[in-house]
C-alpha cells in the first residue's frame, strides 16, 4: 500500500523536476534559431568568446545582399528558404574547418573557423557553396548572393572577441559595397561601424537571381 506521507512529499519534487525540464527546454528553445538550427546571437557569442580565448580562429560575418528584395518579391517563405539553405550550408562548412556558425538576426549570421590553410579558391568556393540555387515553392530557383567579411587572428592580434567580430562586420560591408563577395579586415576599415553597426545597409549589387 503506498504511503500517502511518501506519496505528499514526492509530489512536490515531481512537479519541480517537471518545471525544471520545461524550463530547460524554453531556454535552449530561445538559443536555438528555429528557422536554421543555428545558435542565436547570445548562444553563439558565448560560446565564441569561449573557444577564441583558447585557440587561435577566424572570425567571419555575412549576410544576404539587399534581402528585403527577396521577400518583397518572392514572400517571406521563400526568403526563409534561403536563410535556412544559406544556415545549412555555412554550418556544414564550418564543422569542415573545426568551426560552427551562429544566425545574428535577420540576414546576418557569423561563424568562427580555422583557417590558416585557407586559400582565396577556397573562400569562392565557400561562397559558391552559398550562393548555390535554392528550391522554393513553384518552378523558380533562387541564387541569393552573399558578402563575407573575415577577421583573421593576425588582423587584430589579442584583442577581444566583439573587436574582431566588428572588423569582420567592417570588412563585409567593404565586400558589400566592392561587390568583391569576401574580404579579410584592413588595419584601416574602408567602412567603418559605428557602434558596432553599419549606417545603411545598401548593397551594390543584385541580391539575387531566378530562373
Amino acid at each position: 500500500m503506498t504511503d500517502p506521507t511518501a506519496l505528499a512529499a514526492a509530489l512536490p519534487a515531481a512537479g519541480w523536476a517537471a518545471h525544471t525540464l520545461w524550463f530547460a527546454r524554453r531556454l535552449r528553445a530561445a538559443r536555438i534559431d528555429p528557422l536554421t538550427g543555428l545558435p542565436t546571437r547570445a548562444l553563439f557569442t558565448s560560446r565564441a568568446l569561449r573557444v577564441t580565448a583558447r585557440r587561435p580562429l577566424s572570425v567571419l560575418l555575412l549576410d544576404v545582399d539587399c534581402f528585403k528584395h527577396v521577400n518583397d518579391t518572392f514572400g517571406h517563405a521563400a526568403g526563409d528558404a534561403v536563410l535556412a539553405a544559406i544556415g545549412r550550408r555555412l554550418q556544414q562548412w564550418c564543422a569542415e574547418h573545426h568551426g560552427f556558425a551562429g544566425r545574428l538576426g535577420g540576414d546576418e549570421f557569423a561563424a568562427v573557423a580555422d583557417l590558416n590553410d585557407i586559400t582565396p579558391d577556397d573562400l569562392n568556393t565557400l561562397v559558391r557553396l552559398l550562393q548555390d540555387s535554392v528550391d522554393i515553392d513553384g518552378p523558380a530557383l533562387l541564387s541569393p548572393r552573399v558578402s563575407i567579411g573575415i577577421c583573421s587572428p593576425d588582423d587584430r592580434p589579442s584583442l577581444p572577441f566583439d573587436v574582431r567580430l566588428r572588423a569582420a562586420d567592417e570588412a563585409m560591408y567593404t565586400a558589400k559595397t566592392l561587390g568583391t563577395r569576401w574580404r579579410y579586415a584592413a588595419v584601416q576599415p574602408t567602412h567603418a561601424t559605428a557602434a558596432g553597426r553599419r549606417a545603411g545597409r545598401r548593397g551594390a549589387h543584385t541580391a539575387l537571381s531566378s530562373r
